[in-house]
This record gives C-alpha cells, structure tokens and sequence, in this order.
C-alpha cells in the first residue's frame, strides 16, 4: 500500500498534467478568438521547502528542526490599474517534528504546514504579459496542524519575501520560477501542539523558511 506521503505527491503530479491539458486547450480557444490581454491570472506550483526549527524550552542546547520536503502552492493575481498586482498566495507542505511525548522515546511527528499570504507582485524588468524579472511578497498566517489526533493546532502570523522570473508562452500562459523567505512570529515560551498533556515543550520568536517553486500560470 502506498504511503500518504506518496499519494499526496502522485495527486498533486496528476492534476499538474491536467492543469497543462486544460491550460493549453484554454491557450489555442484564446488564440482563435483574438482574446483581449488577460487582467489576471491562476498559477499552481511544484517545488520545496526547506528550514525552520524550535528550541527546547527544557534544554537549551537542544532544537527540532522541521523536515524539508516536496511542497505545493496555488496563487491568484490582479492586475491594478498602475500595472501593478495584487496577489492571493497558499503554500502547503507535509512535514515533520522530532516530539519528545512525556514519558517515551522521541517519536516524529508528522506536521502540516500550511501558509496563506495577500501581497503582490512588482516587475521590475518587463510586465505581467511579456515576463521578466519580479519582486514579490505578502503577509497573512502559518497554520501549523500536527497528525495525530487530538493534538491542537497552531496559527502564527506571518510575512513572505521573494523574487522570480516569468516567461511568456503565449498571450494567456506562462511560466514561473520563483524563490520566497518565510518568516513566522512564533513567539512563544512554553507548550506547542497540545492535548492535554502536550509533545513540544518550545521557545522562540520567529521560524524562518526557503522555499523554490515552479509554476504554470493560465491568465483570465
């Protein structure tokens, strides 16, 4: 039986192939009918997320560094009427936590990661419709959300940073690569992820992550 981390990336690689299936079908009807250049655009990405740890509230020299690993991310952009972009932005990765549980050995404990930014997207060499090189970034929450059950949740304030490059592919498709610095105000002196009794005894201010991505953009 195949693992649900395996699963995860073989749905995701399925619907990347239908999104280019439909993506180039809508390319070839906007083409035909000599469309009006797109005011905005959806994009999904591939790529990886990597960095992060917490400290150990109990023993200073000791941390649980997040795992890196396969991530997924969706964004949706308006063009304003300046040229500039208003963007909506959800990144999610399946990772995991080196817990302590009281009274066992370490155990890894898988963890959702999950990020949702409003921001936008500044081109500083060409424009939405042609690509080029841009400089993006955003601001909005970290949900932390653990798999066991029965432990809580988290939900952090948060910020991103990033610059990227587009390519054009035609009048209503494009490519993206992209690099993005997370920053999540963790702020916290004690317990994370509880249930009564609670995994991660922590303390910290801030988590900060990378993440690489590539996307595919179909402009509406």
């Amino acid at each position: 039986m195949a693992s649900p981390r395996a699963s995860v990336c073989a749905g995701a690689a399925g619907f990347a192939l239908a999104l280019v299936a439909a993506t180039a079908s809508a390319q070839t009807a906007a083409t035909e009918r000599g469309a009006a250049p797109a005011t905005a655009a959806l994009t999904l990405y591939g790529g990886a997320r990597a960095g992060g740890e917490f400290d150990d509230a109990d023993d200073p020299g000791r941390s649980y560094p997040l795992a890196s690993g396969a991530s997924v991310a969706a964004s949706v952009d308006w063009t304003l009427a300046d040229g500039q972009q208003l963007q909506v932005l959800a990144s999610w990765q399946r990772s995991s936590l080196p817990a302590t549980a009281p009274g066992s050995a370490d155990v890894d404990l898988d963890v959702d990661v999950g990020i949702l930014h409003l921001g936008g997207r500044h081109f500083f060499d060409g424009s939405p419709r042609d690509g080029g090189g841009y400089v993006a970034g955003g601001i909005g929450a970290t949900f932390f959300s653990p798999g066991p059950a029965g432990l809580s949740s988290e939900v952090r304030p948060s910020m991103n940073l990033g610059v990227g490059w587009q390519w054009a592919l035609g009048p209503a498709l494009a490519l993206r690569a992209e690099l993005r610095g997370y920053l999540t105000l963790v702020d916290s002196q004690g317990q994370f992820l509880c249930s009564g009794g609670c995994t991660v005894s922590i303390r910290g201010s801030t988590l900060v992550q990378a993440e690489a991505l590539l996307g595919l953009s179909l402009g509406f």
